[in-house]
């Protein structure tokens, strides 16, 4: 298991300056994220980070933010008590919740409890946030469902708590896998199944609805294997990538059957949803 770089961000201003940064290091490879009252916390794995990153952070070379940084490498094992010191419970939609075990149970209809670790997905990021609310609405009861990148579990967590019958989550980093089997015997799921691995692992699958919040290339290369786990009328919901990207994600999604219905747009990150023609 790699260990990560946590990177500690001051900036002034805090708001806009905080959700741009995360943007652009979340499009540059950075996979987690926590907001504080001076800046923000983000973190990547060791072996994925190269100094050149931070050169293309157009941010931080900007004269409308102060923005300073120091980082540091931390093992995987310490990451519960950095989340424990660093993470505020969100509510999405008035619906629903995401905690972790140690916060108070809110009055939401969809409680989620998370341990997030080093997984990404813990509803904080853009993404993340508007796929839970493409989630709340839609229809699940008695679909069957994909959640391919899942992190931490959080996004086939709530489909099983909106009815799914059957769900398959899959992660390449084992980090993930071994999360989101925590997170899903943490949230008393029955449904879901947990697997390390790619997109290789869909051959033959069918789902009603597939969920894929990853990145634009990875997207690109994958949509055509989602295409086909699908069947006519079945749902493509799509994140990790941003607003510029459109064009480039509905003409592989409409080469391969699936129609544009409509799309979230938060801090220029874009979750969209498609249909199986």
């Amino acid at each position: 298991m790699s260990n990560y770089l946590e990177f500690q961000f001051k900036i002034s201003p805090v708001q806009p300056g905080s959700e741009i940064l995360i943007a652009e290091l979340g499009y540059a490879g950075f996979e987690s994220f926590v907001e504080n009252e001076d800046g923000i916390t983000a973190y990547i794995q060791s072996e994925e980070f190269k100094e050149e990153l931070l050169e293309d952070i157009q941010i931080l070379e900007s004269d409308e933010f102060e923005i300073s940084y120091a980082s540091q490498e931390i093992e995987q094992v310490n990451w519960n008590s950095e989340w424990e010191k660093n993470f505020n419970p969100i509510v999405v939609a008035d619906k629903c919740s995401v905690r972790a075990p140690f916060h108070e149970k809110p009055d939401t209809e969809y409680d989620i409890i998370i341990e997030p670790k080093m997984s990404f997905g813990t509803g904080h990021h853009a993404t993340t946030h508007m796929m839970l609310q493409h989630i709340l609405n839609n229809d699940w009861k008695d679909k069957t469902v994909l959640d391919m990148g899942c992190g931490t579990g959080v996004l086939a967590i709530l489909s099983e708590m909106k009815g799914a019958k059957a769900l398959d989550a899959i992660d390449i980093d084992n980090w993930c896998y071994l999360n989101t089997l925590e997170n899903v015997e943490r949230n008393n799921c029955k449904n879901i199944s947990v697997y390390e691995g790619t997109a290789d692992l869909l051959e033959g699958k069918k789902y009603d609805v597939v969920i894929a919040n990853i990145n634009r290339n990875i997207l690109l290369e994958d949509i055509p294997t989602y295409s086909k786990c699908l069947p006519q009328g079945g749902k493509l919901f799509l994140s990790g990538f941003y607003t510029e990207d459109i064009p480039a994600i509905e003409d592989v999604c409409t080469k391969n059957g699936l129609k544009f219905e409509n799309k979230l747009v938060e801090d220029n990150w874009t979750a969209a949803s498609f249909i199986k023609e």
